[in-house]
This record gives structure tokens, C-alpha cells and sequence, in this order.
């Protein structure tokens, strides 16, 4: 790593990053890192046959045990998230329904091929809570724990005690004001920034799961103080349908909104080809004061339903090349469906975080037998045709460029004392490794497959 005063070169032609030294550490290396982590999370169960596994967060954090990466940071539980806590984002209304709605009464809905149309089947066809956002039990404390903890992760920021904040049950990035959409109820990543604007002036937002982070960009597009940059497939026949380098950002937004539209098959090379000239133009020009990434894994190669072709070490290097600015931030996890891919991701970037170097041996682990036949930590690429070729990419790299060149540099904006930061009450101390609280019985297991 290059000292404070150097960036160094990176193998490719493009600039490593300015990498200061953290308050708490000389050596340009050491971060100070809080892992939030509620332990029941893997206990909530999306439905039989559900893509959205919440399963995999306790795998991941299983992996971070048994490499001994909680002796190294801050782990702490999240506190649950208040109605009025998610209401600084999301209409009453919609919260007041999610927070109310069971599955008993949504499933004679959800059965019933004519429902009759009464204030309930309103209601799920208005919060768009049903098919791929099913009404589970105890929906809302999922999101609750998930908010928190992104709000959680945001204060630690704030308050100087963390350089970088974890929250792998975090990132669902497609929740909109009004409603449900893509897996996502609540968007938690929306709701840490709002608390990060409360210190700093700009907060960039960057999204690195295979779908466009529609959520997060549509409730900043009308802001300087936000910019948003999504990598993804772009397709109107891929969900969510948008993302194309055209969509800027409106009024003061205007050129704050990035999008990288994206084609089948990338790979580590092309995906880093541009992924790091790009951020280092927006670190240039924007000067963010904090980092929010957004690491969904299902751009892994042999995700279930995504559809790009990246290793853990193409997908980490994001979080890499962002770490080296050393500029304060969150990470967040995401979409994800091959559930042992998910948890070999999260565990490494946890790793990358906290400057560990992990052995490619898998340790023993309460889901060993998830990980065969090899049983290691890396995986390999897929077979298949990468459909972004060098021009495709370069044609998209120099129109983002040219969006950058439009921009104010440094863009002052109007800094005042914001409301109070939220207060919340942390749950009771765990373990070192808050592994061993007691379980909920909102899953019984049966349902989980090896993916």
C-alpha cells in the first residue's frame, strides 16, 4: 500500500487511491471496523420456494467466527428499528400495514384465485405485498432488524467510532416510499443516509448487486448531496427495468445519478476495467465525505438468478479500491441467491475490511457440508460469453466521464444543523461471537436446499 503522501499504480494503469492513515491507525492500513449483527435474522423465512434466503447472513457470519475475524472488530448487535424510525423515509400509511398485516389474513388473500375486494386486498395490491414480497411471519421485525442495523452502522460513523461499518442484513436497495418491491419491504440503505447526512455534506452511494439500485437513486435523484453509482445488468426485460446511462438525476440532482448498464458474462477483468476509472473520477471530482457500498453478490458467477460472472476476488476488489481512499464507510449486503457463494463473499469482504488475509481451506463450520465438494474458500468462473466488449465498455466509461465533466467540482451545498440523531437502545450484550442466543421458531429449517 502506498504511504499517505503516494497513491500507487495499480496493474491495470489506474490510481490505487489516496490512502490516508485512520484516526486510529498509522499505518494506512488498519481500519476500525463494527459488524453489526442480530442473530436471529436467519431464522426469518421468506416462503417455500423463495429466491430471498435470509439464511445465508448466519452462514456468513458463521464463516466470520470460524476464521476468527470477530477478535479483530467490533461486533455488536443492532438495535431494532421503530416505526417512527422507518417513517423518516417510508409513508405512515404503508408502515402502519406492514407492521399489521399476518400471514393468515394475506394468505386467504394470496389463495383465493377471485379475492373479493375489500380494504385488505387493497391494501396488498397497493403495497405491492405479494409475489416476490410475500407477507412472512414476523416481517416486520426482519425489517426492523435490518433498518437498524444500517442505521446502527450510520451512527457508529457518525460518532467517529467506526472507520468502516458492516451490515450484511442490510442493502435492500429496490424499496420504494410507498411499497414493497424486489425482496425489499424497507429500504434500510436510504434510511443510513438520511442519518449520514445529519454530519456529512456529500455521501456517495454505490451499487454493485446485479440489479439496478432503483430505491436508493429515486429517493436521492432530485440532490447534490447524494451521488448514486450502479453497476448492473441493464435490460427492460431484467428487473427492475432501469439503470440506463441516460437516467442523471433531476433539478439540483442533475449528473448526480450514474449508471453502469451492463451485459451478461462480465468478468474480473472487464468489471475492474471499469469499475476503477469511474470511482476514481467520482472520488476526484465529488470529494464524498463518507462511502456507502452496496455489495450484493449475485454478480458471483452461478448466482441463481444473476447473470454476471465475477470471482470473490473480482467482486471484492470493489470494496478494495473503495477502502483505499479511506474515507469513512458502510457496508451493506444485498441480492444474493446461491447461499454458500453469499456467505464465502460477505466472510471475505469482512476480511478485506479488517486487512486479513484468509486461507483458502475452508475452517469447520456448523454448514460445512454447504460448501463441498471442494470445501474452499474461492470459487471459479462459469463458462460462458462475456457480452461486454472493451468498445461496449469504453463507450460507456467515456459517457460517464463527460457526465462527470458537468458537475461542479466539490459541489457546495447548504450545510445546517440537522435534527437530532436517533436514539436507540441497544439489546443486552451477547457473546464474543453472538452466535449462541435463542433461537426464534419462525423457521424450522425444512425447507433450505444446499444453494
Amino acid at each position: 500500500m502506498a504511504s499517505s503522501s503516494k497513491a500507487v499504480m495499480d496493474d491495470v494503469g489506474g490510481r490505487e487511491g489516496a490512502s490516508l492513515p485512520s484516526a486510529s491507525s498509522t499505518d494506512a492500513r488498519k481500519r476500525r471496523v463494527s459488524y453489526l449483527y442480530e442473530p436471529s435474522i436467519g431464522d426469518f423465512h421468506y416462503g417455500k420456494g423463495h429466491p430471498m434466503k435470509p439464511h445465508r447472513i448466519r452462514m456468513a457470519h458463521n464463516l466470520v467466527v470460524h476464521y476468527g475475524l470477530h477478535r479483530v472488530m467490533e461486533i455488536c448487535p443492532p438495535f431494532p428499528a421503530t416505526a417512527d424510525h422507518i417513517c423518516r423515509f417510508h409513508s405512515e400509511e404503508y408502515i402502519k400495514f406492514l407492521s399489521s398485516v399476518t400471514p393468515t389474513a394475506a394468505e386467504a388473500y394470496y389463495s383465493n384465485p377471485s379475492p373479493p375486494s375489500n380494504a385488505l386486498s387493497r391494501n396488498l395490491k397497493r403495497f405491492k405485498l405479494m409475489d416476490d414480497c410475500p407477507v412472512f411471519d414476523g416481517l416486520f421485525e426482519f425489517c426492523q432488524a435490518s433498518a437498524g442495523g444500517s442505521i446502527g452502522a450510520a451512527l457508529k460513523i457518525n460518532h467517529g467510532h467506526a472507520d468502516i461499518a458492516i451490515n450484511w442484513a442490510g442493502g435492500l436497495h429496490h424499496a420504494k416510499k410507498q411499497n414493497a418491491s424486489g425482496f425489499c419491504y424497507v429500504n434500510d440503505i436510504v434510511l443510513g443516509i438520511l442519518e449520514l447526512l445529519k454530519h456529512h455534506r456529500r455521501v456517495l452511494y454505490v451499487d454493485i448487486d446485479v440489479h439496478h439500485g432503483d430505491g436508493v437513486e429515486e429517493a436521492f435523484y432530485t440532490t447534490n448531496r447524494v451521488m448514486t453509482v450502479s453497476f448492473h445488468k441493464y435490460d427492460t426485460e431484467f428487473f427492475p427495468g432501469s439503470g440506463n446511462v441516460g437516467d442523471i438525476g433531476f433539478g439540483e440532482g442533475k449528473y448526480y445519478a450514474l449508471n453502469v448498464p451492463l451485459n451478461d458474462g462480465i468478468d474480473d477483468d472487464s468489471f475492474r476495467s471499469i469499475f476503477r476509472p469511474i470511482i476514481q473520477k467520482v472520488m476526484e471530482v465529488y470529494q464524498p465525505d463518507v462511502v456507502v457500498l452496496q455489495s450484493g453478490a449475485d454478480s458471483l458467477t452461478s448466482d441463481r438468478i444473476g447473470v454476471f460472472n465475477l470471482t470473490l476476488n473480482g467482486h471484492a476488489d470493489c470494496l478494495r479500491y473503495l477502502r483505499s481512499f479511506n474515507i469513512p464507510m458502510m457496508v451493506l449486503g444485498g441480492g444474493g441467491y446461491t447461499m454458500r457463494n453469499v456467505a464465502r463473499c460477505w466472510c471475505y469482504e469482512t476480511a478485506i475490511a479488517v486487512d486479513v488475509e484468509l486461507d483458502n481451506d475452508l475452517p469447520y463450520n456448523e454448514y460445512y457440508e454447504y460448501f463441498g465438494p471442494d470445501y474452499k474458500l474461492h470459487i471459479q468462473p462459469a463458462t460462458m460469453r462475456n457480452k461486454n466488449s472493451r468498445k461496449h465498455l469504453e463507450k460507456i466509461r467515456n459517457q460517464l466521464m463527460a457526465q462527470l465533466s458537468e458537475i461542479e467540482h466539490v459541489p457546495s451545498v447548504q450545510f445546517q444543523e440537522g435534527p437530532p440523531d436517533i436514539e436507540m437502545e441497544a439489546p443486552e450484550k451477547e457473546d464474543e461471537a453472538t452466535e449462541h442466543r435463542a433461537q426464534s421458531k419462525l423457521w424450522s429449517g425444512e425447507f433450505y436446499d444446499s444453494d
